[in-house]
């Protein structure tokens, strides 16, 4: 049985009076890799359909419009293709409504997005603090590409910092 070993560990002392420390991971380079691979496209889809998600609600607030596909005209009876139609009184009988399958998908994308992040933040045995700014990107428009961007270098940076460390069986 492998005994659970803490992230990192002090080694002995390297001949100046300070102890080196060893960088220890979670899983092998492979899990690590397809963790991080994971996560950099739930980030991009999560935070693409944030952005359309914003969209969504600057048109149903700002502009009472709802976004359908198919269904009737509520004034005309013409059949109404794909476009927004007004909110209150409902604009459109029948249909599909977009808006609020823009917030179902992205709901349910986000719950994947933080799966994806505790993923690699236990691989990667990070603080706790690092697992919140993941989850943020998620939540605030735009800051899942710059975490993505900043994660994926500094993963890639302790991988080749420490070859030693993802090596688990």
């Amino acid at each position: 049985m492998i005994e659970p070993q803490p992230a990192i560990q002090p080694q002995q002392s390297n001949g100046t009076g300070t102890a080196a420390r060893k960088r220890r991971f979670g899983g092998t380079e492979a899990q690590i890799r397809s963790a991080l691979k994971f996560y950099k496209v739930l980030a991009y889809l999560t935070g693409s359909m944030l952005l359309l998600l914003c969209a969504e609600l600057i048109a149903r607030y700002a502009f009472g419009q709802y976004l359908f596909a198919g269904g009737t005209d509520a004034v005309t009876g013409q059949p109404h293709g794909f476009g927004f139609a007004n909110a209150e009184p409902p604009g459109v009988i029948g249909g599909i409504n977009l808006s609020v399958t823009v917030l179902i998908v992205h709901g349910w994308m986000y719950v994947v997005y933080l799966i994806s992040n505790f993923r690699l933040w236990s691989l990667m045995r990070w603080p706790f603090a690092k697992l919140v700014v993941l989850a943020l990107g998620g939540v605030v428009p735009f800051l899942s590409f710059f975490v993505e961007k900043k994660f994926h270098a500094e993963v890639e940076a302790e991988l080749a910092a420490n070859p030693q460390a993802p090596q688990r069986y």
